[in-house]
């Protein structure tokens, strides 16, 4: 990829989008509003008659599923996919496919994981709102005439509200490919408009008479990898309280943090949700579950101790406890637990793999 590039540098586009994408409060909306009047503008379409502010996406989808018809035609394609269908086209006839890819790598791909997700939790939170699954059914239950119009019902407001969330443009949301694009230096006015949206508002439904604009979150918790995550509250939360729930990127229920606080092994271990099992296990700590579950050590010799959790339901959880060479400040040596896959068998091999060597090749002159 050349290195003559016409935007932004990738690592200030990165900076730039990775703030955009974390923003929290409230927009400046006669920004956004001039913002979203540039987008239908450089579409070749006439202003919009009217803008509606919303707290949340929840709240503008309420109003959507509500009051669809009033709204004219979803004008998204002209304003959002016209326009990143041209920049990306430019970007590919500029660098080419292996360039666009490398530049793609170097800017969108560090954003991704970080946007996506959250996105993506919107989503799926949306659709369990307005039409949450039955529950799991046994076969002959799920053939009752009653159960099957439910699952009929259910799955057509899926559908519907699935319909409606596809309308929204992601706002900033979309920061990866507004920092590939920023970077590439191959967006005309039309993609200048969307970032200018993006950079003042959540997620937002372009329609031909009425734009529906939704308010970013009050609040955004993320672990060090970029994951939602909080122990003691929602880890994306808006004004009107629709919020989402996550420890370490997994989803969980609004009570269940409640609960993390008096875990014992017993409940850990009656826990049928294996997902949420694993929350409980890392919040509780893999030593202290070893210590008071009276687990037995499968394998030892003089890298470690081999440990293996078995979980109802679940693979096990497995594990070499270590101890470091090197001595901390006041002269003790911290032990560790490196958890390992479930094949391995012995507390060198668990070991070795942590360094990615085989267990007949791990021989340190010292054991760290």
């Amino acid at each position: 990829m050349s290195t003559q590039l016409t935007g932004r540098p990738a690592d200030a586009s990165v900076a730039h989008w990775r703030a955009v994408a974390a923003a929290t409060g409230p927009a400046d909306r006669a920004t956004a509003e001039q913002a979203v009047r540039d987008a239908y503008r450089a579409a070749g379409l006439a202003e919009p008659a009217e803008f509606r502010w919303y707290p949340s996406p929840l709240a503008a989808v309420t109003e959507l599923l509500d009051h669809r018809d009033g709204f004219g035609r979803s004008v998204r394609e002209q304003v959002r996919t016209a326009a990143w269908e041209r920049a990306r086209t430019a970007a590919l006839a500029a660098h080419g496919p292996g360039g666009w890819a490398e530049l793609w790598g170097a800017t969108g791909a560090e954003l991704a994981a970080t946007t996506a997700l959250p996105a993506e939790r919107v989503r799926a939170a949306l659709l369990d709102h307005f039409a949450p699954e039955p529950a799991p059914q046994g076969w002959e239950e799920s053939r009752r005439p009653e159960n099957k119009e439910l699952r009929r019902v259910v799955g057509e407001t899926r559908a519907t509200v699935r319909l409606a969330v596809l309308d929204a443009v992601a706002g900033q949301h979309d920061a990866a490919w507004f920092a590939a694009f920023d970077t590439a230096g191959t967006g005309d006015d039309a993609l200048a408009a969307l970032a200018g949206v993006a950079r003042q508002a959540g997620w937002w439904w372009p329609f031909e008479n009425t734009v529906l604009l939704s308010e970013r979150p009050v609040a955004l918790h993320r672990d060090e990898a970029g994951r939602l995550d909080r122990a003691d509250g929602p880890a994306l939360a808006y004004a009107d309280g629709f919020a989402l729930y996550a420890w370490r990127g997994m989803p969980v229920p609004a009570d269940f943090l409640e609960q993390l606080t008096g875990l014992t092994v017993e409940r850990i271990r009656t826990e049928e949700n294996a997902e949420l099992r694993r929350v409980m296990l890392e919040h509780f700590g893999y030593d202290r579950y070893l210590a008071e579950s009276g687990a037995e050590p499968l394998h030892r010799d003089e890298t470690g101790i081999l440990w293996r959790i078995q979980l109802p339901d679940d693979e096990p959880v497995v594990m070499v406890e270590v101890v470091n060479s090197t001595p901390e400040p006041d002269g003790t040596h911290r032990t560790y637990y490196l958890r390992v896959p479930p094949h391995i068998r012995t507390a060198r091999a668990g070991v070795a793999w942590t360094f990615g060597v085989e267990e007949e090749a791990y021989r340190p002159q010292r054991e760290t």
